[in-house]
């Protein structure tokens, strides 16, 4: 199971270093990312799951993207977890070469479905997240337009592979660890232009948890984005590098009721 382990990292980490390495139209900003999520346990297997993600494009200053999630948790052992749920965001027209054709701001609405499993090899957990998702991104006919006319349906898949080890330990539920995952992202479906890649991402975090409740991680973040459209017959490949904040809040409240 180890050596299977270190396959996939490699494979995956890699393929993030290759796609952002060809001749095609690149571009490039300095991103922030600063995320909340919540998870809120009303029984022994099943929570809700609530997530807003304050994107934003150099490092702070300009906004890039808005999201927020919601979403029904079952957990049926506790290294499986299912999860389905909506999504709001909203993208601007951040960057040299904005991701709207038009430079609009566009909004997008979405649903899911997740399935996330655990495992441990010694001090490292393993964590593998499958993520099914149904978009309507909104879409411009016309420059003059101050809304969306239409809101084209897409499917994505995604597949997310992170480790995560202790590097200072104080108690059973205080530590400070070391963590680093990567997430690949492939859209399919008539409305996309071809069926492949149309993301990843790449993280590499150090992170402390204070008790069961919290735990705030920080750290580099990669993207590589491929846009749906083309600029004089060439794809456009968005290589972002930054910074990335995460906040997770996890509340019990099955105790409370007395469930």
């Amino acid at each position: 199971m180890k050596k299977v382990n270190y396959i996939i990292v490699g494979f995956l980490f890699c393929n993030s270093l290759l796609l952002a390495q060809n001749n095609r139209l690149n571009t490039g900003e300095t991103i922030g990312w600063y995320n909340y999520f919540g998870t809120f346990k009303v029984s022994t297997k099943w929570g809700v799951h609530s997530e807003y993600q304050f994107r934003r494009a150099e490092v702070i200053a300009q906004p890039q993207q808005h999201l927020v999630r919601v979403g029904i948790n079952y957990e049926p052992k506790s290294n499986i977890l299912f999860r389905a749920g909506y999504a709001f965001i909203e993208t601007y027209p951040y960057g040299e070469i904005p991701i709207n054709g038009l430079g609009k701001a566009f909004t997008e609405h979405r649903t899911f479905q997740m399935v996330q499993l655990g495992h441990k090899e010694g001090k490292i957990n393993f964590s593998h997240r499958f993520m099914l998702e149904q978009r309507f991104v909104g879409r411009y006919n016309n420059a003059k337009a101050t809304t969306e006319d239409e809101f084209p349906f897409s499917n994505r898949l995604r597949y997310m592979f992170r480790m995560q080890t202790p590097i200072f330990q104080k108690e059973a539920h205080q530590f400070t660890y070391a963590a680093a995952y990567n997430e690949i992202f492939i859209g399919f479906g008539k409305n996309v232009n071809a069926n492949v890649f149309d993301q990843n991402r790449l993280g590499l975090l150090i992170g402390h948890q204070f008790d069961k409740n919290l735990r705030i991680e920080a750290g580099y973040l990669n993207q590589i984005l491929q846009f749906g459209r083309q600029i004089n017959n060439q794809n456009v490949f968005q290589n972002n590098h930054g910074l990335i904040v995460n906040c997770y809040l996890n509340v019990d409240l099955s105790k409370k009721s007395g469930v």
